[in-house]
C-alpha cells in the first residue's frame, strides 16, 4: 500500500512514527528517509529512538529546512541532498527487504519553491513505480499532488485547529521533535 499523510496541521511525522513502531512490533523490517530534516543542533526523539531497534534503518538526508530557521545554503545543496536521499530510498525499496517505508517531509522536497522543487513529481513518482508486493511506502508533508493523491490506497489530511506556535510558543522537546 501506499499511506500519504498531508496538510496543513501537526502529525504527518507522527503519524508515520506510529506506523514505524506498529511494523516493528510485528517483525518487519523499516526504514525512514528524512529528506528535510537535518544539520541542526536538535536532538530528534525519532532519530534517538531508532538507535534502539535493529529492524530499523533511519536517515535523516536533508541538510535542514531551506530559507528558513536561519538556513543560508544555497538551494543545489538542498537540491543535491533531496536526491541523493530518492536515490537511497529507490535503491532499498526495490529491495525488498522492507515491509515499510517512509518518506518524511518528501512533498516538502518536491513543492519547494511551488513546483521548482528540489525533486520533480516524475522523479518520485519513478521511485514508486516498482514496489514490491510485500512492502508498505508512506509519503509525508504538506500539499501533496493529486498525481500521488490519486495513486495512494490511504491519504489522511491533516488540518490545524489550533497550534501553540500561534501564540509564540517555541517547539517542545518530545512532542515536536
Amino acid at each position: 500500500m501506499i499511506l500519504i499523510y498531508t496538510g496543513n496541521g501537526k502529525g504527518k511525522t507522527s503519524a508515520a512514527m506510529g506506523g514505524v513502531f506498529r511494523a516493528l512490533g510485528h517483525g518487519w523490517r523499516v526504514l525512514v528517509v528524512q529528506f528535510m530534516k537535518g544539520e541542526w543542533p536538535v536532538v530528534f526523539g525519532e532519530q534517538e529512538s531508532a538507535k534502539h531497534h535493529p529492524r530499523l534503518e533511519f536517515f535523516q538526508m536533508g541538510r535542514g529546512f531551506v530559507k528558513i530557521m536561519g538556513d543560508k545554503k544555497p538551494v543545489s545543496v538542498h537540491r543535491e541532498a533531496a536526491k541523493r536521499a530518492l536515490a537511497l530510498a529507490r535503491k532499498k525499496i526495490a529491495s525488498g527487504l522492507y515491509g515499510l517505508v517512509v518518506l518524511d517531509e518528501v512533498f516538502v522536497a518536491l513543492n519547494y519553491q511551488k513546483g521548482k522543487g528540489l525533486l520533480t513529481q516524475g522523479e518520485l513518482a519513478g521511485a514508486l513505480k516498482k514496489i514490491p508486493p510485500k512492502t508498505n511506502v508512506i509519503l509525508t508533508g504538506r500539499n501533496a499532488p493529486t498525481r500521488f493523491i490519486k495513486m495512494a490506497d490511504l491519504v489522511t489530511e491533516m488540518k490545524e485547529i489550533k497550534h501553540p506556535f500561534q501564540k509564540g510558543k517555541p517547539a517542545v522537546q518530545g512532542i515536536d521533535y
